[in-house]
């Protein structure tokens, strides 16, 4: 029964934050609020909804071991299984933007500062402002990018629409209570399982709601693939490894202070940071090809068979 209810849960949370974004938008789009305001904003919040509802939920139940879990498996199915399956799909790559220069710093200095602050044992209440603070810098840097990269994620169809204000507030109230019912039995299933199948909640964490909360990113990612955009994939991707660090875990920080085994998590927080240089690596030397989505799969193999 936990089974079932975790991915109905799973289901509502994914479908509630989506209706969240979506609605949001919305609104925007009928304030005439200008499409690289809302495309940078987007970037860094929109597929992240799903894991900072999950992870904050299971903070306020004392749960560190799964609010960390999450944000750390997220990135690491975000550069191995989500790029990997884009770089292995996409035909041919050749993005208009450096990505090396402009955003490598953002693929390497959320997880630093990570590795950084959890060397006490401890995300505290402080470190989460300096996570928040980080989340501002980076928005601050999606407006100074590209206007056409942002502009390019919004969605022209929901422009087109006639707006109606009760029924944005109504789907609004249904993505909240769908995000965060979802969150919370996602959290209180995800614990009866990790009793019943006796593995830590961190290995439930890690696993079960990290990957559920990157299907948003999988499935934008394979639709930009379709749409041959996969270049865009990338940079979303990024922007929210980013925004899982600042916001997830600073939000989730701000709760309750998170406490980190580090001793129990040395090989799940190594391979967060050998995914991170592996996509610095690709980065630098344009490696968007099935050589480098071999080279993340396998990655992901490794994180995969040595939890299991």
């Amino acid at each position: 029964m936990d089974y079932i209810i975790f991915l109905v849960a799973m289901a509502a949370l994914i479908y509630g934050a989506d209706f969240i974004i979506k609605e949001s938008e919305r609104i925007a789009l009928h304030y005439d609020i200008s499409h690289f305001v809302i495309g940078a904003t987007l970037v860094a919040f929109g597929t992240s909804l799903p894991e900072m509802a999950a992870s904050m939920m299971a903070s306020y139940h004392g749960k560190s071991d799964m609010a960390v879990a999450n944000v750390v498996g997220s990135v690491v199915f975000n550069i191995s299984l989500v790029l990997g399956i884009v770089f292995m799909m996409a035909k041919s790559m050749m993005p208009d933007r450096d990505l090396f220069s402009l955003d490598s710093a953002w693929v390497v200095i959320p997880p630093a500062i990570f590795y950084v602050m959890i060397q006490d044992g401890e995300i505290g209440r402080f470190d989460g402002m300096l996570f928040l603070l980080m989340m501002v810098s980076y928005l601050m840097f999606l407006f100074t990018s590209s206007k056409e990269d942002l502009e390019g994620e919004i969605d022209e169809d929901l422009a087109k629409e006639k707006f109606a204000w009760g029924k944005s507030i109504g789907l609004l109230g249904i993505g909240f209570l769908l995000t965060i019912g979802g969150a919370n039995y996602v959290v209180e299933s995800a614990t009866h399982i990790a009793r019943a199948l006796e593995v830590s909640e961190w290995i439930i964490g890690l696993f079960l709601i990290s990957l559920g909360t990157s299907l948003p990113e999988l499935v934008v990612s394979l639709v930009a693939v379709k749409k041959g955009n996969a270049e865009m994939s990338i940079g979303n991707i990024i922007g929210s490894n980013v925004a899982n660090f600042s916001m997830v875990l600073g939000g989730s920080a701000l709760i309750n202070p998170l406490t980190v085994n580090l001793e129990a998590t040395s090989y799940d927080i190594m391979i967060l940071s050998v995914a991170s240089l592996a996509l610095l690596f690709i980065l630098a030397n344009k490696l968007y090809n099935k050589a480098g989505g071999i080279f993340l799969l396998t990655i992901l193999a490794l994180f995969i068979q040595h939890s299991f």
